[in-house]
């Protein structure tokens, strides 16, 4: 969901510098387009891709509330409004230079990224939790300076 709500907000151009659009649009164009699932499951997504108690590095600048740390709901998405953060721009900044597949999304009308081109360990910084059958993951959240120290080792 995350990968298919970063692809849809680049689609409609919203970087760091340009206004912000209400979050029912960007769930809207996501459902229609991409993940045919529901708006619910896409709206927390993205309101969490906006916490910053919730990723180390938001993906996502959320304007409105977007809920607290104490457990505070955010408010409905006809109230919220979003845009990308300079970090998914960076996610996304070589997607259309031919470096990924693209897939034919749910109804075969469009095509959407199978992955991301990011330059960016997201896996690594923001972590991950993953249940399947037989099987879980969970990749704990890492500080950046930790990760560029470590790479910088490796090579």
């Amino acid at each position: 969901v995350h990968r298919r709500i970063l692809y849809a907000m680049h689609e409609l151009g919203l970087t760091s510098k340009v206004a912000y659009k209400k979050s029912a649009r960007i769930v809207g164009d996501v459902i229609g387009k991409y993940h045919p699932h529901g708006d619910k499951a896409v709206y927390d997504a993205l309101v969490r891709m906006a916490q910053d108690f919730s990723m180390r590095l938001e993906l996502v600048d959320g304007q409105g509330n977007f809920g607290s740390i104490d457990g505070d709901n955010a408010a409905a998405m006809r109230y919220t409004e979003a845009r990308m953060t300079k970090a998914s721009e960076e996610i996304l900044r070589d997607i259309d230079k031919d470096t990924i597949d693209f897939v034919p999304n749910y109804d075969d009308t469009l095509k959407e990224p199978d992955i991301l081109p990011s330059r960016l360990p997201n896996l690594l910084v923001n972590g991950a939790n993953g249940i399947a059958v037989g099987m879980a993951t969970s990749i704990p959240p890492h500080r950046i300076d930790e990760i560029i120290d470590a790479l910088v080792h490796v090579l």
